[in-house]
This record gives structure tokens, C-alpha cells and sequence, in this order.
């Protein structure tokens, strides 16, 4: 019982020192982000790979999740005659909750494993001590352009899989599914508000936050060797993942307490 008790206290210290060493690795950024030149050149370069390259898999996340919540939500509701109701469900879903939940879960798995892989093959290869030593501070010339792609790319490519899953659904309620055109598309502009849009793009912005952090802060702290540079990567996504998840609980609650739907 002793040996639990202390084990289990391990683990939660553990947890803790995790949790303040990525808040002032967060403070550093912010700190650094306004305090020194942001590296364009770089920043630009991990654009291009974070938001452009994310766009395949982004797409068809929304097309495939419109697609078959559509399809789900009309076998429901066909039996009560609610056909008509579909529409608005599933631009509230996908603008709400679906888009950013999952886009998010696709850019952690894609982007956020790179990034951890990349700077932790760069600790255990001894490169960011070269950059130490030349004076270079590692967090400006990599974390920051990384931070800032994600910051810029993740609420684009959420409003891309809002679109691109609200089409698609649009698609299989009138084309196969036989729904009115003219209701489809007045109940979906009636019970669909801009706040719904502002909601899940808020939301992706702290996601993007999460996953740069977590996914920078595991990198930097990468063990020795390929073991430890695939624990990092393993790490990033899984905690990413699981704070997206957490995250978007108590981020929903708090904006319809203040802005209710």
C-alpha cells in the first residue's frame, strides 16, 4: 500500500514538474515572439508545411464526417418527420464541435508528430547545442515559427473542414437522400448563427496553442537516441490528442455560459 501511495505520487510530482517546465516554455515564446525579429523566411516555410500539406487530409475529414453524420442524423429523424431538421444539425455540429475537434486530432497526428520527431532528432544529434553556442536561442529559431504556423494555419484549415463537411452534407441530404432543397437550406440559415463559426474557430486557436506547445516541449525534451526521439513523437500526439479532447469540454461549457446558444 506504502509502495502505491508512493508511486502514485511520483507520477502526479512527475505530471506537475511536466506541466510548469511547458508553461514557462509557453512564457518564453510569448516572451521571445515580442521581444525579438520573427524569422519569416522559417515561419512562412512551416506554413506552407503545416496548412498547405494539411489540406488533403483536412478535406477529407470534413467531406467523409458530413457525409455520414448527414446520413446518420436523416435515419434518426425520418422517423419522427423531421426530415428538414437535418440541415441545421449538421452546420451547428460541424461548426460547433466536429470541425475543430477533428481537424485539430488530424493536425496533431500529422503535424504535431513531425514537429517533436524533428526537434527531438535535433537534441540527440547535438544540433540545438550547436545553435546554443553560436548564440542562438533554440526556441526563437524553432519553436516560434512552428508556434506561428499553427496559430495561422489550424483556424483556416477548421473553417476548410467547416465548409468542405457542411457541403457534403448538403449533397446527401438533397441528392441522396431526397430532402427538400428549399428547407434544407432555409432552416440551416435560420438556426445557424456567426457565433456558431466564431465558437469553433476560438476553439482552434487554442488547440493550435496545445499542439505547438505539447508537440515543441516533448521535442526539446526528447531522450537519448531513436527509442527516446520516438517516445517524444509517440508523447506529442497522444497528449495533444487527449488535451484537444479535455480541452474542448470545458472550452464549450465556458463560451455558451457567456454566449449562450
Amino acid at each position: 500500500m506504502t509502495e502505491a501511495l508512493a508511486g502514485f505520487r511520483e507520477f502526479v510530482v512527475g505530471q506537475l514538474n511536466q506541466l510548469g517546465a511547458m508553461l514557462l516554455l509557453l512564457i518564453d515564446i510569448v516572451k521571445t515572439a515580442f521581444t525579438k525579429r520573427p524569422r519569416w523566411k522559417e515561419t512562412f516555410d512551416q506554413i506552407y508545411k503545416v496548412g498547405w500539406q494539411s489540406q488533403a487530409v483536412v478535406v477529407i475529414t470534413g467531406v467523409f464526417t458530413g457525409m455520414v453524420f448527414a446520413d446518420q442524423i436523416y435515419n434518426q429523424f425520418h422517423k419522427v418527420k423531421m426530415d428538414t431538421a437535418v440541415g441545421p444539425v449538421v452546420s451547428v455540429a460541424m461548426t460547433r464541435e466536429l470541425a475543430p475537434v477533428l481537424t485539430a486530432l488530424m493536425v496533431a497526428g500529422r503535424v504535431g508528430a513531425a514537429i517533436a520527431a524533428e526537434l527531438g532528432t535535433m537534441k540527440v544529434t547535438e544540433q540545438l547545442d550547436a545553435l546554443r553556442s553560436m548564440g542562438t536561442a533554440p526556441v526563437n529559431y524553432l519553436a516560434i515559427p512552428r508556434f506561428l504556423a499553427l496559430l495561422v494555419s489550424l483556424p483556416l484549415l477548421t473553417a476548410e473542414a467547416m465548409f468542405f463537411g457542411i457541403f457534403s452534407g448538403y449533397l446527401i441530404g438533397v441528392d441522396m437522400l431526397g430532402i427538400d432543397k428549399a428547407y434544407f437550406l432555409t432552416n440551416m440559415y435560420k438556426f445557424t448563427s456567426a457565433k456558431d463559426v466564431v465558437s469553433g474557430l476560438i476553439k482552434s486557436v487554442f488547440f493550435a496553442i496545445f499542439i505547438g506547445l505539447i508537440s515543441c516541449y516533448k521535442g526539446f525534451q526528447a531522450g537519448e537516441g531513436a527509442e527516446g526521439v520516438g517516445r517524444a513523437t509517440t508523447q506529442a500526439v497522444v497528449v495533444s490528442s487527449l488535451t484537444v479532447l479535455i480541452a474542448n469540454f470545458f472550452i464549450a461549457v465556458l463560451f455558451n455560459a457567456i454566449i449562450p446558444p
